[in-house]
Parts: C-alpha cells; sequence; structure tokens
C-alpha cells in the first residue's frame, strides 16, 4: 500500500493527545453503580436467570433483566432513555464538568434503542419519528443540558467499544475536551425472537469459551464513561488506542479464521503505542456462541496473545448489545485499579480447536494495560487499549 502524504513534515510527527478516563458507571441487574457491580462480581453474583413464560416468549430462556419496577416509561421518556439517563446521571456526579460548555459532547451508543415501540403502536410518521435513536439522543442531551447536538453510535454488538473509539478520536482531534460516552439496550419480544430465531440462544447459563458452549444470553444494562483531555486528570488511566475492521464474510456468521478481528487488535495496540508484552489482560467479546468463541480465540492467537489471562462477563451480565462493550470495559477499568481479574462463569475446559487461557475463579494480578475487543453482526470488529 503506497505511503500518504499527510501533509506534515516527515520529521515532525504530531503528538496525539491524551484521552484520560474521568469517571464511570454501570448500570445492571447486579449494581446501580460501578462499584455495587464489583462487588457483586467478586462475590459472583450473577443477573442471568430463568425466565418462564412472559409476554416476550412462550418459551423459558435465560435473560440478565430488570425487574418490572426499573424504569416504568412515562409520558415523555421510554425505559431505554430513562435507564440511560440514570447511568449518565450517576457518573456526571462523579465528574467537574461543565455539560453546557461547548467544548462538551455526548455520545450514545446502542443497537435496538426504543425498537420495543413497534409491539406497542400502530406504525405512523410520528412513531417513526419517535423510534429514531436521534430523537432518543437528543431527548437525553436535553434532560441533562448539552448543548453541542449529540453523536448516535449504532454498529451492531460494537456499538459500547465503537463509542469510546469515537470519543477517542474526537477528543485527539481537539475539537472537544470533554466527551460523555453512555450506551444501553433492553430486551423486548422483537429482540429476543430474532435471537431465538438464528437458534443462537443458550438452553441455560451461557459457558463462553468452554467446550460445551451452546449460544448467548441476552441482558439488559447501561454503562457511562467520561473522557476528557483536560490536564488535571493527568493521573487517571487513559484510553491509549484503539481500531476497527470488517470480515466481509457474511450478515451474521464471523470470520471463520479471526484474521480481520486479530488486524484489529494489532493495530490497536500500534495506535497505542503497545508491544505485547505490554498488554496484561484481555476482555473479549465472549458470547458463549461456537462460532464467535472459536473466530475470537483464533484471533487472540494470531495477534500473540493467546497466553494472556482473557475473560467474558455474558455469564454475569449476559450479552447486553449496546452496552456490552462500555460495561465490559468499565469492569476492566475497575480491576486494574483494584487489582482483581475477574473469571469467565461457566468455563471449566477449552475445546482443543481454540484453547485459550480463561478461568472461572477470580486472580489477582499487577496489571497496568488491557485490551478489549468486541465483534458483532455484518462482520464488525473493535478493539481498544486502556492503561496506566
Amino acid at each position: 500500500m503506497p505511503a500518504v502524504n499527510s501533509g506534515m513534515d516527515s520529521n515532525k510527527k504530531e503528538t496525539a493527545k491524551d484521552v484520560f478516563i474521568v469517571a464511570d458507571n454501570v448500570y445492571s441487574p447486579i449494581g446501580k453503580t460501578t462499584a455495587e457491580n464489583f462487588i457483586s462480581l467478586k462475590n459472583k453474583i450473577s443477573g442471568v436467570k430463568r425466565h418462564g413464560e412472559s409476554e416476550m416468549s412462550a418459551l423459558p430462556f435465560y435473560a440478565a433483566l430488570f425487574d418490572d419496577e426499573h424504569f416504568v416509561a412515562d409520558g415523555n421518556s421510554t425505559k431505554f432513555e430513562r435507564l440511560l439517563m440514570a447511568s449518565i446521571h450517576e457518573a456526571i456526579i462523579e465528574a467537574d464538568l461543565d455539560l453546557q460548555n461547548d467544548k462538551t459532547i455526548l455520545i450514545i451508543s446502542t443497537t435496538k434503542g426504543n425498537i420495543r415501540l413497534l409491539e406497542t403502536g400502530s406504525y405512523s410518521e410520528a412513531l417513526k419519528k419517535r423510534i429514531a435513536l436521534t430523537t432518543s439522543a437528543q431527548l437525553i442531551a436535553d434532560h441533562f443540558g448539552f448543548t453541542q447536538k449529540p453523536v448516535v453510535v449504532s454498529n451492531a454488538c460494537i456499538s459500547g467499544v465503537l463509542g469510546i473509539i469515537t470519543g477517542m478520536r474526537l477528543l485527539r482531534s481537539g475539537v472537544y475536551e470533554n466527551v460523555i460516552v453512555a450506551g444501553a439496550d433492553v430486551i423486548s419480544k422483537f429482540i429476543l425472537s430474532g435471537f431465538q430465531s438464528f437458534q443462537a440462544l443458550s438452553a441455560g447459563v451461557c459457558r463462553p469459551f468452554d467446550k460445551l458452549h451452546d449460544g448467548l444470553n441476552l441482558g439488559e444494562a447501561a454503562g457511562t464513561v467520561i473522557l476528557s483531555t483536560n490536564k488535571k486528570y493527568a493521573g487517571n488511566l487513559k484510553v491509549k488506542g484503539g481500531s476497527l475492521s470488517n470480515d466481509a464474510n457474511h450478515i451474521s456468521g464471523p470470520s471463520r479464521t479471526g484474521e480481520e478481528l486479530a488486524q484489529a487488535i494489532s493495530r490497536s495496540m500500534a495506535d497505542g503505542g503497545a508491544a505485547i508484552d505490554e498488554i496484561d489482560f484481555i476482555s473479549a467479546h465472549g458470547t458463549g456462541t461456537v462460532y464467535n468463541d472459536e473466530m475470537e480465540a483464533n484471533a487472540v492467537r494470531i495477534a500473540g496473545l493467546d497466553k494472556l489471562p482473557l475473560n467474558s462477563l455474558k455469564g454475569y451480565y449476559g450479552h447486553t448489545l449496546g452496552a456490552a462493550g462500555l460495561i465490559e470495559t468499565i469492569i476492566s477499568i475497575e480491576s486494574l485499579r483494584q487489582g482483581l481479574f475477574i473469571g469467565t462463569p461457566g468455563f471449566k475446559d477449552a475445546p482443543e480447536s481454540h484453547q485459550v487461557n480463561a478461568s472461572v475463579d477470580h486472580r489477582i494480578i499487577k496489571a497496568r494495560n488491557f485490551l478489549k475487543t468486541a465483534s458483532g453482526f455484518g462482520g464488525c470488529n473493535a478493539a481498544v487499549v486502556i492503561g496506566k
């Protein structure tokens, strides 16, 4: 591939701005704050439970869902929007930010947003406008008083990690100084039936990377992370680098080789200036489906990281779609802070065809950097490096 002339003096490469992590929140069925969630994880408390016949499905299914009294929609906002508002609120009370500053912007990541409104109302132009992701994003921005138009990121199951990478790139550009990245999804009959039609749901609690894995569980949650280039946060953890790729393989089936995710991993490490021996653990996507786990294990091996501790949190949260990449990143950030690597529930033995260094048990660690990966329908892949 020929070199591209950037218009800069080759001897004077511009130094990318540092992107600091200011505050975060995980709002899930096992906790309303990051601290509450981490305590639940340390005690191996899972939100994934068996649900019997319900409005969503005539057949029992396993998922991590909020109780009915959580986030009951009012006349102005939906359950999806109220969940996002709750998570953002918890994060911003930790941060000293002026949300009405023109240098501050909101990014919303989700896969389905208010899709459940199609189940409760007749289709109309008004419903079409109400269901639009931009409508929800603006409603949330107005609620908190953001002056900048919000950005929506919706790219299947990499949306949460993509939101972080998008925020990092906006901050590096110098256009903004602060970015609030928030992601959420709620489970509906539409979403559940879609995964059922793929025969992608596990008959029990999912078992990522285990030789008996047979599918995924779904989940509801929201996550928020606040990023900034302000030097007053210079002692905080940093988003060091990120990258994207696409398999161009199949609308729902991932790459059979893992080469494309491996490209995203290697490029994210190069972007963050992190060598292989500087990555201490991996927070994997790890859905528990045979194809995803095999592809991801292959990608980690190709990237030269297969000896590193690796986990999947899907057995605790289920697959939370547009929130997954965010909440799993935040939990990994807390692992760095507390020196405790969370195990993978349901894991016992990896298949011979794709071995990974996973464990059901937690591990005491001394770590400085971790890698977060995500993959999704349409062949999309994302990876981000975060560290001290």
